[in-house]
């Protein structure tokens, strides 16, 4: 919760919720749809256009990213990490959990420094790089590893 306070945002009970949500899995990657089933699911009824203006503020803070999710093109949320920078992800388009590729980020790092160069020299102002990789994760991958999703994967 202290980077709540750090936003400057104020701690309220939708607020703290959200956040714990994401805080208690985060890897999770959830639709608005799906975060406004959770709350319910914990209690606690949120007016849909209020959750709404809650992710923006979560988003402009810098607590949580907001990306479109695989096919459906709809947006997905998930805990932004602490680091500043780019940090490469890997979506799984089967139940939709994230996964960080750290080890991947110094040299991601240098390839979004050289896109955002390359858009600076053009004229163009770049202002976030979001490197995802979508698939299906190992979780989701038949036993028989033929790298197709099961039909209970995500539920």
């Amino acid at each position: 919760m202290q980077r709540l306070e750090r936003a400057g945002l104020r701690r309220t009970r939708a607020t703290e919720a959200v956040v714990g949500l994401f805080q208690s899995d985060p890897g999770w990657s959830p639709s608005h749809a799906e975060l406004e089933m959770a709350l319910q699911a914990l209690g606690l009824q949120v007016n849909r256009v209020t959750l709404y203006r809650l992710l923006d503020r979560l988003v402009e803070a810098g607590i949580l990213e907001r990306h479109t999710g695989g096919d459906d093109r709809t947006w997905r949320f998930g805990l932004a990490p602490d680091e500043s920078g780019v940090v490469p992800r890997f979506e799984c388009d089967a139940c939709h959990r994230q996964f960080r590729l750290t080890d991947a980020s110094e040299p991601t790092q240098a390839v979004a420094q050289q896109l955002l160069s390359t858009l600076a020299h053009l004229g163009h102002q770049g202002q976030r790089v979001d490197l995802s990789i979508h698939g299906t994760c190992a979780v989701c991958v038949e036993p028989s590893g033929d790298g197709q999703a099961s039909p209970e994967a995500g539920t």
